[in-house]
């Protein structure tokens, strides 16, 4: 017998579930404004403190508050932070610079007390593709008080994320270091290398913040995987392709042994999406094929998460751990969108006779249709 208030309730939550998916798109279309970290080598030589940052510039003169923040179009600064993006060098140079004058008295050096930091130097390439962030370079020096054995930096407030990383000594320190977050006190002839254990703990939330919430193309990728059937088994071999194989390709990737351009890459890993999502649609169960598949766009995946990697930088005294943390880190996230899915729809409707003409069809399609545009975008556009 018609039900119409099961009906209805069918008909919200798959609502429910498209306009999210939809939401992830909007979101992804704008890949070009998400945040990137901003990255600073610290080196002390003959008493004199060099920082030199490679920071997203524009976001900052922007006056955009970075803490938490994934993407620069959820800033009410979006529309100056594009505008200046658009500027050439010689004109964003000296907007940069005016701003670093002032911002780098934010930066607290302490080494015996305070230590000032001045501008020395200001680097911006050039336009390039507007629709992406370009990495510009300013140059912070500052005088040392004689007899620092130990120097501690902290972060403005509002800045975002920083990657510290010593050089110039043996057993560098590399660190993590969050807006408004001081660094432990930092020896300077070296010695302050991480354990492993450190370093794997500090790059675990590096991996899973790339999946959630800013890989909503590995997000939806992941989706595709769970939205060909209920049952475990074929979710499983899945998984478990897509995982060694990525596992492989980071690897190789981190390692500089496997490098491909983002202008391959990222179209490929669209196309992945799109290929999951319509197999869902047409067959809705596991062929024997799928699983190869399946690790072939793994392996794209994995120079994806290589490239992540690449922003951050890994210590070259504990890869391993920093790799196997970052990958952790990426698995944990994976796993958390599976469950997050089942929590979702699949523990109370899975076993519905509607389910898959109701839920995963319409799913799958609206992730195609994202994944088509993505990779048009990524081709054409």
């Amino acid at each position: 017998m018609y039900n119409p208030f099961r009906a209805c309730a069918i008909n919200l939550i798959a609502a429910l579930l498209l306009s999210s998916l939809c939401a992830l798109f909007a979101a992804g279309a704008a890949r070009g404004h998400e945040v990137t970290p901003t990255i600073a080598d610290l080196e002390v030589t003959g008493g004199v403190l060099t920082l030199d940052i490679r920071l997203n510039a524009e976001a900052f003169v922007a006056g955009i508050n970075l803490d938490g923040l994934i993407n620069t179009n959820a800033s009410s600064g979006s529309a100056r932070y594009d505008s200046l993006r658009a500027l050439p060098p010689e004109e964003f140079a000296p907007r940069l610079r005016a701003f670093a004058e002032t911002w780098a008295g934010q930066i607290r050096v302490t080494a015996n007390g305070p230590v000032p930091l001045a501008v020395e130097a200001v680097r911006v390439p050039e336009v390039g593709d507007a629709e992406l962030p370009r990495a510009s370079h300013l140059v912070l020096t500052g005088r040392v008080p004689a007899g620092s054995d130990t120097l501690t930096l902290a972060w403005p407030f509002g800045s975002g994320g920083l990657v510290l990383r010593q050089q110039g000594v043996e057993d560098p320190f590399t660190g993590y270091i969050a807006g408004g977050i001081q660094s432990p006190p930092i020896p300077l002839q070296g010695g302050a290398i991480q354990t492993g254990w450190q370093a794997f703990a500090d790059y675990v939330p590096v991996g899973f913040d790339h999946i959630l919430p800013k890989g909503l193309d590995h997000i939806l990728f992941v989706l595709g995987l769970f939205f060909l059937s209920t049952q475990w088994r074929p979710l499983l071999w899945q998984v478990s392709a897509f995982t060694l194989a990525h596992t492989v390709t980071l690897a190789l990737g981190a390692l500089g042994w496997v490098s491909l351009p983002g202008s391959i890459v990222e179209p490929l890993i669209a196309a992945s999406i799109v290929y999951v999502a319509v197999e869902d649609i047409v067959s809705g169960r596991l062929s024997r094929w799928r699983p190869l598949v399946i690790f072939g766009f793994g392996l794209l995946h994995g120079l994806g998460f290589a490239s992540v990697l690449g922003e951050f930088g890994l210590p070259e005294a504990q890869f391993v751990p920093a790799l196997l943390g970052f990958n952790i880190g990426v698995e944990i996230g994976q796993l958390t969108v599976i469950a997050l899915a089942f929590l979702t729809v699949g523990l109370w409707f899975a076993r519905k006779s509607w389910y898959r003409a109701r839920i995963a069809v319409p799913a799958s399609a609206v992730i195609a249709v994202i994944g088509s545009y993505w990779f048009v975008e990524r081709v054409f556009l």
